[in-house]
């Protein structure tokens, strides 16, 4: 694959929990460990109300409802516990789950509402994924010696866990790690935590609000720019950076090199000839998106000259996967598929 890559996390199960509407009663479910095909993978976290709403996924939906009845038990309780589903054979049956995957999962459940060790323990993840750097969360899942939930790397519970956050930042990888827990091995998992993709949308007009707000709903940050202050406007993009900038400025006004991709679509030739000339001078990000037709990328290449040259390995355009796409929100769809399946690493042609 072409082109500079960050690390990048695209599980944000974190940034959406973060996203929902505080409140008192929740429990946090995370998924610590898998065996065979399951829905998701360790890492996976969701939010179970007292109401019996919930907000994320760790099954397709079947595993939910037995989830809450656990959840209430926890809130009633107020003490963390661990639950196993395992649909590799006829005993799911019994159950009633019909989870319809062949895989087994170990659910940690806590009280997650203001003030509790998993609430400060997510918020602190968040606040430095946001500002793009990685994190990491232990989640104590089997222990007789210290309580089980989620802790922040730096209010680990036992020396052998922070070093075993530290290992799982330095080496970018999670970790399943068993520990001394007095007559027996305690177990807990070691999440590493890469920023959320970071987008930088070049061209803040109406068909940008689409793309944006695709985007943000991935957890994904996102940065607009445009030179025409009625565009650059921070209402018009709720969630999201917005400056109002001269696109011949783009190195000095951004920090490109923190950003995963970027996508050229001002409708303003000159512009987008400005933008593009700068992200060719920058090197970054690897991926590189140009809204408009063909006739209109070979007129811009032609204003580029050598600086075109320089973005070949990194352009894509038009910019998207050819899925059809005729309204704003079909385009925005479009583009920001491409981009999560370059970043997946799946893109294809």
């Amino acid at each position: 694959m072409q082109g500079t890559r960050l690390e990048v996390r695209l599980d944000t199960s974190l940034e959406t929990l973060l996203n929902c509407a505080p409140g008192d009663a929740r429990v946090l479910a995370t998924l610590v460990a898998t065996a065979g095909s399951t829905y998701r993978k360790p890492g996976a976290r969701m939010l179970l109300m007292a109401d019996g709403g919930f907000f994320g996924l760790l099954s397709g939906g079947c595993l939910e409802s037995d989830l809450n009845l656990h959840a209430h038990q926890v809130l009633a309780s107020g003490t963390p516990k661990a639950v196993e589903y395992d649909m590799r054979g006829p005993d799911d049956i019994l159950f009633g789950i019909g989870a319809g995957c062949d895989g087994a999962m170990r659910v940690l459940l806590e009280p997650a509402g203001p003030g509790t060790r998993a609430a400060a323990a997510l918020a602190a993840a968040g606040a430095a994924t946001r500002s793009g750097k990685a994190a990491s969360l232990l989640a104590v899942h089997d222990s007789t010696r210290i309580a089980l939930g989620t802790y922040h790397a730096a209010a680990a519970p036992l020396p052998e866990l922070a070093a075993a956050a530290d290992r799982a930042l330095a080496g970018a990888t999670s970790l399943q790690v068993d520990f001394d827990d007095g007559t027996k091995r305690g177990r807990a998992f070691v999440q590493f935590l890469a920023p959320p993709p970071h987008v930088l949308i070049c061209g803040a007009g109406p068909d940008a609000v689409p793309v944006v707000a695709a985007a943000l709903a991935l957890g994904w940050r996102v940065c607009v720019v445009d030179h025409r202050a009625a565009y650059a406007a921070a209402h018009r993009f709720p969630g999201a950076q917005v400056r109002c900038a001269d696109a011949r400025d783009v190195r000095a006004t951004l920090q490109l090199e923190e950003c995963h991709a970027a996508v050229v679509m001002s409708h303003h030739l000159a512009s987008d000839v400005a933008y593009l000339r700068e992200l060719a001078a920058a090197g970054v990000p690897g991926y590189v998106g140009l809204l408009g037709p063909a006739a209109r990328r070979h007129r811009i290449a032609q204003e580029l000259g050598a600086a075109m040259d320089a973005l070949q390995p990194r352009i894509r355009g038009p910019v998207g996967i050819d899925i059809g796409a005729v309204t704003p929100e079909g385009i925005a769809l479009a583009i920001v598929s491409q981009i999560h399946a370059w970043l997946a690493g799946r893109e294809r042609g």
